[in-house]
């Protein structure tokens, strides 16, 4: 375990993002029980934080811990430091907090506990998700330089780049947002989810499909498939993680 700590992470120069990458699950994890347990109201667990009778949402404690963990890691100057390493775990912390609030600061609202308010994890989701694929060493679009000077070989890059993101884009306009997640490194995923049917709610489909089309019909019948029941699965394991919201 030690070797592949070494070789994978401490030799690519990835320290500080597997530091970043564990703080902040294990930042949303806590977060997540303790809000669950508030929710709850067991005795002995703290509760909320509330000076003067003013509730602090932890996104303001996450704001600062990335404030905090932002500038320390520029300051730091060794990027294998154990400095370096508290800072990216900082600035994990409080992205996590953050985020977690993510449809909070969205709404200008509390919407923690409400349908809205999956949008917050889902986002975490996706976090966690990018940020794993770039502990494991990908890269968007495969992106590698090379050695400097190969105009050539940068030119290409630029080119994969630029199409990536087209794909990309094209995924989300068609409601599929894990496609373009997900696309982002794997251009495969992306160009895939670009060439098949939209979503029948998604921008691309109000546009391009007709009421009535055939091309709606297919969507539609795609969704009702196997859109909807992997949808069902993500909200039960969001339930499971995050907790159910008030409002069904």
């Amino acid at each position: 375990m030690s070797n592949w700590f070494q070789q994978s992470v401490v030799d690519p120069g990835r320290l500080r993002l597997f530091c970043f990458f564990v703080a902040f699950i294990a930042a949303f994890a806590f977060i997540r029980f303790s809000v669950r347990m508030i929710r709850a109201q067991v005795k002995w667990w703290p509760g909320n934080v509330t000076p003067g009778g003013v509730h602090i949402h932890h996104a303001v404690f996450g704001l600062v811990l990335m404030c905090v963990g932002g500038v320390g890691g520029l300051a730091v100057q060794d990027s294998d430091s154990g400095w370096a390493a508290v800072a990216a775990a900082l600035l994990g912390i409080g992205m996590a907090l953050l985020l977690d609030e993510f449809a909070l600061v969205l709404f200008l609202k509390d919407v923690y506990w409400s349908e809205q308010g999956r949008l917050s994890v889902e986002v975490v989701f996706v976090a966690i998700a990018l940020c794993g694929l770039a502990v494991l060493g990908w890269v968007p679009a495969g992106f590698d330089p090379g050695p400097a000077g190969r105009v050539a070989a940068y030119l290409g890059i630029i080119l994969t780049l630029i199409v990536n993101l087209v794909f990309t884009a094209v995924c989300l306009l068609k409601g599929k947002v894990w496609c373009g997640v997900l696309g982002v490194y794997i251009g495969l995923i992306a160009l895939v989810g670009a060439i098949r049917l939209a979503r029948p709610g998604s921008p691309w489909a109000r546009w391009r499909y007709p009421p009535g089309s055939r091309k709606m019909a297919r969507a539609r019948a795609r969704e009702q498939r196997y859109a909807q029941p992997v949808h069902r699965l993500r909200i039960w394991f969001q339930d499971l993680i995050a907790g159910r919201p008030d409002h069904r």
